[in-house]
């Protein structure tokens, strides 16, 4: 049974103070490193290289490593407490300083109680490409386990959606727009391939369900008189089990002179039979770069402990140095990211109690 303990809020009110928008949380790292330094743990920092900072505090050597990331999306928000505490509000709220304090309270009870063997490690870069993760796993041997905080309601992630991200530019003629029968938009080249993708049927997944994509950093900078003569966007998809091979191939053919590609098809496995006979104009004038991205994944789960499986990636996928993952905690990712970002307190309650069962768990 878990003992009793009062939680540091005016810790976590200064750790929501500090802006460590992805980019600036090398500050928000050396606060931490010193912060969270006790008589009985080891800290350890590390570069990433890229100017921001990874740290590892650890009680004897570990064997199960708590985990999470210390950059938060753009912009900061400063925090707000309800009337009665029981609510917080701003950035990193729940994605993910709320993960960091809560797993800090779960080390500061599994110290109480006398536990060694376990860690606390702090990620820079998650929210960017999880540069910190892949930095730590070439610096650090790695351990047994690893449990990677992430606004999961609570529950133990089953399983969780691949990432895979491309860049497209699509090459038109500019021209007077009146007299658009002379030139080619490169808009509307990229409206016809934005319409032939939300053709594709990709197949529904019994675990992670449907594949979904979004559309960001859409640049076209021309005046309002002239058409497009060049448009460039990433393309980012959120794959499944069934989806993961199809996306990439259907990225990797789908443009240049030689593509050949239809839409349409339900249920197609590899993208191999998705070759038909013609080349839209916006196939032929369309490049396509893979940026990468992680492949789905599926996470350990422990009777007793509720789960589900979330649409959303982390940066479990790249801590290849660890052998059993969990991915698990406070908040809800409906709201992170969102200018009305918030935490419950009792979530962070919850959420230490569930961190020192884990532990527990795991060494019974």
């Amino acid at each position: 049974m878990l003992t009793a303990f009062v939680m540091d809020i005016g810790l976590f009110r200064q750790m929501l103070d500090m802006d460590s928008t992805s980019g600036r949380e090398r500050e928000f790292a050396e606060f931490l490193a010193a912060r969270l330094q006790t008589e009985r743990n080891k800290v350890d920092t590390f570069e990433v290289g890229d100017g921001t900072l990874n740290v590892l505090i650890s009680w004897g050597e570990p064997e199960v490593v708590f985990c999470s990331h210390l950059d938060t999306v753009p912009p900061y928000i400063e925090p707000s407490f309800s009337e009665d505490g029981a609510v917080v509000c701003g950035r990193g709220t729940c994605d993910a300083k709320g993960q960091i304090f809560a797993m800090w309270e779960a080390c500061k009870v599994l110290e109480s109680k006398g536990y060694e063997g376990f860690g606390l490690l702090l990620l820079a870069g998650e929210e960017t490409g999880s540069y910190g993760a892949k930095a730590f796993r070439d610096q650090y041997s790695g351990a047994e386990w690893v449990i990677v905080g992430e606004p999961t309601d609570n529950c133990m992630a089953s399983a969780a959606k691949g990432t895979k991200a491309f860049e497209v530019t699509f090459a038109g003629q500019a021209f007077h727009s009146g007299y658009p029968q002379y030139g080619i938009s490169a808009v509307e080249l990229f409206n016809d391939f934005m319409n032939a993708l939300r053709s594709v049927r990709f197949p529904i997944d019994e675990t992670l369900g449907e594949t979904t994509w979004n559309v960001g950093r859409l640049v076209s900078d021309n005046p309002q008189n002239i058409l497009s003569d060049s448009l460039t966007c990433r393309v980012y998809f959120r794959t499944t089990f069934e989806s993961d091979e199809m996306v990439c191939n259907i990225m990797k053919n789908i443009a240049g002179e030689d593509a050949r590609l239809r839409f349409g098809r339900p249920r197609v496995q590899d993208g191999s039979d998705v070759v038909g006979k013609d080349v839209a104009q916006w196939q032929r004038a369309m490049s396509v770069t893979s940026l990468g991205g992680d492949t789905p994944s599926r996470f350990e789960t422990f009777e007793g402990f509720p789960s589900k499986p979330v649409a959303f990636g982390s940066d479990a996928p790249q801590l290849t140095n660890f052998r059993r993952k969990v991915l698990c905690g406070p908040g809800s990712i409906l709201v992170a990211h969102r200018a009305d970002e918030h935490v419950l307190l009792s979530e962070i309650e919850s959420a230490v109690s569930t961190y020192v069962k884990m532990f527990e768990y795991i060494k019974k």
